[in-house]
């Protein structure tokens, strides 16, 4: 495990790396250091005593004893956080023992296209552990902050709205947890760039919520391009997602309410703009907020052109132009600021185009459009035209990284000490290419030319100062 300082004034230090001006006072008034440091107490010693724990989790039935578990605390316990929770309590290598959200419970989750019964927040989070382990080990936190400052954590998975991303990642970071997070790994462009950097010099293990690298579709698909497969790129076709969904079902509730109790709305709103609470405005309707994330343009984006990133061999690099840019946006007084339908297209070096929409003839997915041939492949399918070009690959073709199971393999990495299959810089590179779009169609622009060398937007001043983002305070990296 990584064990932290134990001076007052060292743990007082680290909780304000992200927020300078919001020490141990600013946090809910029963957390008190004395406070604090008493749970973390109880919480080893929960590990420590079979008396609390049933045998079954103290390394009989094939799991590994306490000490040689990866211990792991869950910051972002809602819809997709609880998805990824559960998986990762399916790895007997893993102890879950903390959940941390603003919200303590809530039914506002599961309303609208959300199917899924009962409450989410950190209670349920915790109470999922528990159940599954049998036992009360698992502690609930609603400041990730307390998460970070606990020596008996080893690794956090970070599944919070886009614009907290940067601020808790750099601080898990800095406490030498390792992070899986989910995408869209940033708010900007800036902030991706300054998270890689931190991550790469702290030396911890961190693998993106890009799962489509470990689906066999996307990497034969993958592989085949980058072995010539279909011959040369005509063109590669990327269809997304479009509107903007009433994902919790209360999309209509727009006027200014009493923040429910149980919630922690500052918390919430962090370093984004202060803003009036409202129904919907939180729990998965957040992503058609610019202040909080990109849209669908990020949100699938960071999914689908990441493996457009993959098969072109541009992990650390990206294109150098947009072009076509279109949109439409919500209607004027709308609550919500993204774009519910667009297209645009962008250019590499080499000549390839690549042309995104939120609709295309074949839905989500990627269409590799070759001089021999068509590759699309989508989740759950591949499909290779014409038959003749579906061949296995031979044995010294290319082979791109494997893994089957996108969470076991992060667990993986940190034990074995290698490469997991998303690394921060691929998501960095890959979510570049939505902020841009999204600069870019924000702005009204033909065209946008940029500098994937020195990641620099060419001739465009507006558009370069847009390539970062103030914080509300106290909050800043």
């Amino acid at each position: 495990m990584h064990v932290l300082k134990n001076s007052y004034q060292e743990k007082r230090q680290f909780l304000c790396i992200v927020g300078k001006a919001a020490p141990l006072s600013t946090m809910r008034p029963h957390s008190s250091r004395r406070h604090f440091l008493q749970q973390c107490t109880k919480a080893s010693s929960a590990l420590a005593f079979p008396s609390i724990i049933p045998a079954s989790a103290l390394g009989k039935d094939g799991r590994p004893p306490p000490s040689e578990r990866t211990t792991l605390a869950v910051i972002g316990c809602g819809g997709r956080g609880t998805d990824v929770l559960k998986s990762f309590l399916q790895d007997e290598r893993v102890q879950v023992i903390a959940a941390c959200d603003v919200e303590r419970e809530s039914a506002r989750y599961n309303k609208g296209i959300i199917k899924k019964a009962g409450t989410l927040g950190r209670e349920p989070a915790r109470r999922l552990v528990d159940q599954t382990y049998d036992t009360r080990g698992c502690r609930t936190h609603e400041d990730f902050r307390e998460v970070l400052v606990c020596a008996d954590v080893d690794a956090v998975q970070i599944a919070t709205p886009d614009h907290w991303h940067a601020l808790q990642a750099v601080a898990a970071a800095h406490a030498g947890k390792h992070i899986y997070c989910e995408k869209p790994l940033s708010l900007t462009v800036a902030e991706g760039r300054f998270m890689s950097d931190v991550v790469r010099r702290s030396g911890v293990t961190w693998q993106t919520g890009s799962q489509q690298r470990s689906d066999i579709h996307f990497r034969m698909a993958c592989e085949y391009v980058r072995n010539g497969r279909i011959g040369k790129l005509r063109q590669i076709r990327v269809g997304l997602a479009s509107k903007n969904r009433d994902n919790n079902g209360h999309a209509n509730q727009t006027a200014e309410t009493p923040v429910p109790e149980g919630l922690n709305y500052d918390l919430w709103l962090g370093p984004a703009p202060d803003a009036p609470f409202c129904p919907a405005r939180l729990h998965s309707n957040w992503r058609w907020f610019y202040d909080y994330s990109g849209g669908n343009i990020t949100d699938f984006g960071a999914h689908h052109l990441d493996i457009v990133q993959w098969a072109l061999d541009m992990d650390e690099s990206g294109p150098v132009s947009f072009f076509d840019l279109k949109a439409e946006w919500p209607a004027a007084g709308s609550l919500y600021s993204t774009c519910p339908r667009f297209s645009f297209a962008y250019r590499y070096a080499d000549g390839t185009i690549v042309r995104v929409a939120d609709q295309q003839d074949f839905g989500s997915g990627i269409a590799f459009e070759g001089e021999h041939g068509t590759i699309l492949c989508s989740r759950g399918m591949l499909k290779i035209t014409p038959d003749s070009l579906r061949q296995p690959l031979k044995p010294n073709d290319l082979r791109l990284y494997e893994s089957k199971d996108h969470f076991r393999n992060f667990i993986d990495a940190i034990r074995d000490g290698t490469r997991p299959a998303a690394p921060i810089e691929s998501a960095h590179r890959s979510i570049t290419i939505a902020h841009l779009a999204n600069i870019a169609l924000r702005l009204g622009r033909n065209s946008l030319n940029w500098d994937p060398v020195n990641e620099r937007i060419r001739d465009d001043s507006e558009a370069s100062a847009m390539l970062k983002r103030g914080m509300r305070q106290p909050w800043q990296l």
